[in-house]
């Protein structure tokens, strides 16, 4: 298939692209640098050059957003938010342009969609999407905020000739140099890879491999569309994440850290604790009722696959 992938230059984008090219697809990717001739730049606000290349694409996976890793102000809010909804209506705007507009359009989302619990798991007809348990800030309600302005962007696009799906991503764990699991796996490895305000926390994930594989399977599966929670079918509590990595790598002590312990680090990072401390347990009920089946379903498997040298983020070498 021929591929466009707005922002598609971050860590999830680097994992799309080395596992779309592999399996033989062709990539353009939309950005504000452009590194590579298969580059194209945009600004991520509105139409321009780079829309000539939507019409007649297969497909349009759209990535843009601001890093969530960040202190959560007013002004990083208000970034996350215009960077997420003015991306997702531009390309809307280029794909009801297309004479030949692609037949799918996958829109990144986020599983922070749903609120911070303890309890039942999250799936997408009964998930509660929305509210939290006593001991959430406040604040967090503002990355759910995000999160629904982003979908309803890409729902009130005009495309009837697309089929749209959200793709309500859990944490994506490769060996990337930056990613989620290189940080833990460092954590783990210094010997600080424990416990963070209890643990008790979920922590939803999905390997890699499968991530690829989901986004094979809604492009190939012409009846699917709406949202899906794209994370492995078993989320576990932070402390139990943290113990099995400590065992894959042979480590056998986690320090663990208090709360007040976390927002320090947290602001010596220059990120924000929901990240560490908001539980998600989500599960991909949608994708295990239409038939995917995960190459990764459990952490143990999962941890020990990916547990070994951390990869550099390669050059990209991409075919237009």
């Amino acid at each position: 298939m021929k591929i466009v992938i707005p922002g598609g230059t971050g860590n999830l984008g680097a994992v799309l692209e080395r596992g779309l090219l592999a399996a033989g697809h062709r990539l353009t990717v939309l950005t504000r640098t452009p590194t590579s001739p298969h580059h194209l730049p945009w600004d991520g606000r509105t139409l321009g050059p780079w829309a000539e290349a939507i019409d007649g694409a297969d497909a349009v996976i759209n990535l843009a957003g601001r890093s969530v890793s960040c202190r959560y102000t007013r002004q990083n809010l208000a970034e996350m938010m215009s960077s997420r909804v003015d991306s997702t209506r531009v390309v809307g705007e280029a794909v009801a342009a297309a004479a030949h507009p692609p037949a799918v359009w996958l829109q990144a989302s986020t599983a922070t969609i749903y609120a911070h619990t303890q309890g039942r798991p999250n799936d997408e007809a009964t998930g509660v999407i929305g509210g939290s348990e006593p001991d959430a800030p406040a604040y967090w309600a503002e990355s759910i905020d995000i999160a629904l302005a982003w979908e309803a962007a890409l729902d009130e696009a005009d495309t009837p000739a697309t089929r749209k799906i959200a793709m309500r991503t859990a944490m994506v764990m490769s060996r990337d140099s930056g990613s989620v699991f290189d940080v833990l796996s460092r954590m783990a490895s210094l010997g600080i890879g424990g416990s963070v305000a209890g643990g008790r926390q979920f922590v939803s994930w999905i390997h890699e491999h499968d991530l690829v594989r989901a986004v094979e399977f809604f492009l190939e599966r012409r009846d699917l569309d709406g949202p899906f929670n794209v994370c492995a079918p078993h989320p576990l509590r932070q402390r139990d994440l943290m113990r099995i990595l400590r065992r894959a790598k042979g480590v056998p002590f986690g320090l663990p850290a208090t709360r007040w312990m976390a927002e320090l680090g947290a602001f010596a990072l220059r990120t924000d604790t929901e990240l560490l401390l908001k539980s998600r347990r989500v599960v991909p009920a949608r994708l295990e009722a239409a038939g995917f089946e995960f190459h990764h379903p459990a952490w143990e498997a999962a941890a020990a696959d990916l547990v070994g040298p951390r990869r550099a983020t390669p050059e990209r070498t991409l075919v237009g």
